[in-house]
C-alpha cells in the first residue's frame, strides 16, 4: 500500500469551525494510524475574505487541539509552497497544457448575458448550467470580444453523456451525469484560479493519497475527477464524511452552541475532551467505550467505521464528557485556567499574592466537580463571595425553619468558635459531633447549616465550604441567614 498523505485545506476566511476541524481530525488519526503523513495547506484564493489573522487562528486552534502537521504552513515540505497564493505559475502551466489540449477554453460572457440564460433555465424547470455559448469561438470572434474590452474566464470543456462514478470509501459509489453540470470555470477573469481547479492541481503535485472532507464537498468530486482525467493525473482516494446537525436534525448553527474552536477554548472546554467528543461524531469505535486520548484515537481510528448519516452535535453530551475531563484533571491546571474567569468577574484581584492563589485553588477544588466547563466556574463560586446569603427557593427556606435548627446552629457555631483550625478533616469532625450531641440524622443538621451558609440545598460539600469561608465569614452567615445571636 502507498504511503497515506492526507492534507487539511481550509480557507482563511473566518474562525476555525468545528465541522472543518472533525474534518482536519479525521485526516490527522488516518496519518497517525497508518503511520502517513499531514499536511496543512492554506487555500487564500478568495482575496477578498482571506487574512492572515484568520489563518492565525486556524493554525492556534489545531496546535490547541494537539493537531500539529508533518507538512504545511510554517513548517515546509518538499511540495511546497502551501499557500495557494504563493503557486500561481505552477496553476498556470496547467491551464495552459488544458487550453492546448482543448479541454479548457475562454470564455468571453457577461455576467448579465449569463444571469439570461439561468433564468431561461430556471423558467423550463432546469437545473441551470453553463450551455457552452463560448465553446466554439472563432479567433475572430475572441478578438472582436477582447476589443469590446472584455475579460475572459477560462472553463473547463466537459464530455458529453458521460456517467462520472465516484468510489468514496464512505459512501460507496455514486455515479453523476456530465451533461448536468456544464462547462465550468477554472480561472476567473481576475487571474485566479478557482477551488475546484486548484485542489486538483494541488492534491495531485502533493501526492495526496486520500481526500477526507465533508459530504458537501461530494458535488464537486466529478468536476474534479474530470479534470484529473483531462490531465493524465494519478486520482486520490475519497472519502466523503457527514454533516454534523443540531439535537433538531437541522445544518449545526450557533442556536445549537458555539460554532468555532476558539468559542470553545475561551468558554473553558478541555482540548482533549473537544478531540474526543469530535472524534465521536461520525466514527464509531469497536466497543462501548467513549473515553479515549488522541493515542487512543489515533490507534483506533479506520474510514471503514465512519458513518454515512449524519452526525449529530449534542451540546449536552460535550458538557458530560469535559466535566469528566476536568474531574480527572489536576485542580492546579483547572484554577490556572478558572482564575482569569474568576478576575473577569471580580472575585480576585488582578494581581495575584500566592495567598490569593491558595484560595483560589482551595475554591476550584470544591467547585471542580460541578463544571460542564471551566468558564462555568462564576456561576458556581458565588458562594463564597457574596456579602448576603438568602435561600435561593421556597423549599430552601422552609429547611431554616425546622423546629431543630436553633439548636443546631448554636451547637455548631459553639464548635466552630472553640475550634483551633477549619480544615476539612475537623469540619467532619465538628459536624459530626453535632449530630450525635442532638441526637439527629445527618440531613437534619448538615441540610440547615448548607443552606444557612450558602442559601442552596446542593452543591460542594460543606466540609470543602466551611475551610474556606473561615470562621468569621461562617458564624456571621449563620447569624445573618437564622436571625440568632451567636455572640
Amino acid at each position: 500500500m502507498e504511503k497515506v498523505r492526507v492534507r487539511f485545506a481550509p480557507s482563511p476566511t473566518g474562525p476555525l469551525h468545528i465541522g472543518g476541524v472533525r474534518s482536519a481530525l479525521f485526516n490527522y488519526l488516518l496519518a497517525k494510524q497508518t503511520g502517513g503523513t499531514f499536511i496543512l495547506r492554506i487555500e487564500d484564493t478568495d482575496l477578498e475574505r482571506s487574512s492572515r489573522e484568520s489563518e492565525e487562528n486556524i493554525k492556534d486552534s489545531l496546535r490547541w487541539l494537539g493537531i500539529d502537521w508533518d507538512e504545511g504552513v510554517d513548517v515546509g515540505g518538499p511540495y511546497g509552497p502551501y499557500r495557494q497564493t504563493e503557486r500561481l505559475e505552477l496553476y498556470q502551466e496547467y491551464v495552459d497544457r488544458l487550453l492546448e489540449t482543448g479541454h479548457a477554453y475562454r470564455c468571453y460572457c457577461t455576467e448579465d448575458e449569463l444571469e439570461e440564460q439561468r433564468q431561461a433555465l430556471l423558467a423550463k424547470g432546469e437545473m441551470p448550467r453553463y450551455l457552452g455559448n463560448c465553446r466554439d469561438l472563432t479567433p475572430e470572434q475572441e478578438e472582436a470580444y477582447r476589443k469590446e474590452g472584455r475579460k475572459p474566464v477560462i472553463r473547463f470543456r466537459v464530455p458529453e453523456g458521460e456517467n462520472i462514478v465516484v468510489d468514496d470509501l464512505v459512501r460507496g459509489q455514486v455515479a453523476f451525469e456530465s451533461d448536468g453540470i456544464g462547462d465550468f470555470i477554472i480561472v476567473k477573469s481576475d487571474g485566479l484560479p478557482t477551488y475546484n481547479y486548484a485542489v486538483v492541481i494541488d492534491d495531485a503535485l502533493m501526492k495526496i493519497s486520500h481526500v477526507i472532507r465533508a459530504e458537501e464537498h461530494l458535488s464537486n468530486t466529478p468536476r474534479q475527477l474530470l479534470i484529473y482525467r483531462a490531465l493524465g493525473l494519478a486520482e486520490p482516494v475519497f472519502a466523503h464524511i457527514s454533516l454534523i446537525l443540531g439535537k433538531d436534525r437541522t445544518k449545526m448553527s450557533k442556536r445549537h452552541g458555539s460554532t468555532s474552536v476558539v468559542q470553545y477554548k475561551e468558554q473553558g472546554y478541555l482540548p482533549e475532551a473537544l478531540v474526543n467528543f469530535l472524534a465521536l461524531l461520525g466514527w464509531s469505535p469497536e466497543g462501548e467505550e467513549e473515553i479515549f486520548s488522541m493515542e487512543e484515537l489515533c490507534r483506533q481510528f479506520s474510514l471503514d467505521r465512519v458513518a454515512k448519516n449524519p452526525a449529530v452535535f449534542d451540546l449536552d453530551k460535550l458538557n458530560w464528557l469535559n466535566g469528566y475531563y476536568i474531574r480527572q484533571t489536576p485542580v492546579e491546571r483547572i484554577t490556572e485556567m478558572a482564575i482569569p474567569y474568576l478576575i473577569k468577574e471580580g472575585y480576585l484581584p488582578e494581581t495575584l499574592t500566592p495567598e490569593d492563589r491558595e484560595q483560589a485553588s482551595k475554591i476550584v477544588a470544591a467547585v471542580q466537580g460541578y463544571l460542564p466547563y471551566v468558564g462555568a466556574v462564576v456561576d458556581h463560586v458565588q458562594i463564597f463571595f457574596a456579602d448576603e446569603i438568602k435561600p435561593e427557593n421556597e423549599e430552601a427556606a422552609a429547611v431554616l425553619k425546622e423546629e431543630q435548627v436553633p439548636q443546631v446552629v448554636e451547637l455548631f457555631a459553639a464548635k466552630v468558635k472553640g475550634a483551633e483550625e477549619l480544615e476539612t478533616g475537623s469540619v467532619k469532625k465538628l459536624l459530626k459531633e453535632t449530630s450525635k450531641e442532638l441526637k439527629l440524622k445527618g440531613r437534619q443538621v448538615f441540610m440547615p447549616i448548607r443552606v444557612a451558609l450558602t442559601g442552596q440545598m446542593h452543591g460542594p460539600e460543606l466540609h470543602d465550604i466551611i475551610p474556606i469561608l473561615g470562621k468569621e465569614k461562617v458564624l456571621q452567615r449563620l447569624s445573618q441567614t437564622t436571625g440568632l445571636s451567636l455572640s
